[in-house]
């Protein structure tokens, strides 16, 4: 089992008085620290038009971690992939992938919210498809010579060359969603598969067996992985380590509520918070250990967890104690 953390959304809470530099100084400062920390990952997440400047350059933000790691899997958990040029897409994530020396995985998934899709002139509803288009568009782009790949959406000559070509030939592509749908597009055109933390373990469970179905179906024997969300925090108790990420952690899902949804949303009722506080895994190290390894008895050794740490407005010195906690006595006893 690998295990890997984030998700960096560089987002300010009311009651953080930080600017924009000091909150990505943060990101790549506690970067370092998972890699130092022996952690095979590290995310980012991307929206737009967010009043707490929820990061929106997903590139950018992959190529500057890039450039202070040096073993670490970085990737995009997920990028809203119809929003995309197509052949920017290409050429940055290529981009990146070089800076990174190979250790890039391109996160997509299809979008949400209204806003969004409306300020970038995408309607909606071909969401699902331009996702399906953008995929092959991408493995053609990477591919030594001329495109070779005619689009339904964009219209870009297919005899022409896109530069630079990643460092193995190809990235990486994982695939978001809980959906039938999206679970069986990932697993027919995907590299990997990324169950949303709002999955229980069997839930994540029957979709993994619905992946390996469709592959042994349709004969595809290339390597996949199965990445598993989860929001959690590694403490000296369990009741401390709620304390630490309680608040950030609840902030993060209220704004979530009004991304998916296009609509304020003031404030989680009761029941709603008690429903994600008894999603998330906390604790001490062996209490994050144990609840972990249900997805191993479930899914077997070959899953990587993401296990998502990175709550806004915790702090830097608290996100580096976890993730050190992390590397020093969760990893070594999931491997």
């Amino acid at each position: 089992m690998q295990l890997g953390t984030g998700l960096f959304t560089a987002q300010q809470r009311p009651d953080d008085d930080r600017d924009t530099a000091d909150r990505y100084d943060e990101l790549l400062a506690v970067t370092r620290e998972i890699d130092a920390a022996g952690l095979d990952s590290a995310w980012v997440s991307e929206h737009h038009f967010a009043e707490d400047e929820y990061l929106a350059g997903t590139m950018p933000a992959l190529g500057a971690m890039a450039a202070v790691s040096d073993d670490l899997e970085i990737g995009s958990c997920v990028a809203l992939g119809p929003l995309y040029d197509p052949i920017r897409l290409a050429e940055d994530a290529a981009t990146v992938d070089a800076l990174a020396d190979g250790r890039l995985t391109l996160g997509l998934a299809i979008g949400s919210n209204p806003r969004e899709f409306d300020v970038f002139g995408v309607p909606r509803e071909e969401r699902a498809e331009r996702l399906g288009d953008l995929v092959p568009f991408l493995r053609g782009a990477w591919s030594e010579g001329d495109l070779a790949y005619d689009s339904d959406f964009h219209d870009v000559p297919t005899d022409v060359s896109i530069t630079p070509t990643p460092v193995d030939g190809d990235v990486p592509i994982m695939l978001g969603g809980a959906a039938k749908p999206a679970v069986r597009r990932a697993a027919r055109i995907a590299d990997g598969w990324c169950a949303p933390s709002s999955l229980s373990v069997e839930g994540v469970r029957k979709r993994v067996e619905d992946v390996r179905r469709v592959r042994d179906e349709a004969g595809l024997e290339d390597d996949f992985t199965i990445y598993v969300l989860q929001h959690g925090w590694v403490g000296d108790s369990r009741e401390e380590a709620w304390e630490t990420m309680k608040d950030g952690y609840l902030y993060i899902q209220r704004r979530y509520e009004e991304i998916f949804s296009g609509e304020s949303v003031d404030e989680l009722d009761d029941e709603r918070k008690q429903e994600l506080k008894e999603q998330a895994i906390f604790g001490t190290p062996e209490q994050v250990i144990e609840e972990l390894e249900a997805y191993r008895e479930a899914l077997g050794d070959d899953v990587h967890v993401i296990f998502r740490t990175y709550h806004p407005g915790v702090g830097t010195e608290e996100m580096v104690e976890c993730v050190h906690q992390l590397g020093d006595e969760v990893a070594p006893a999931l491997r």
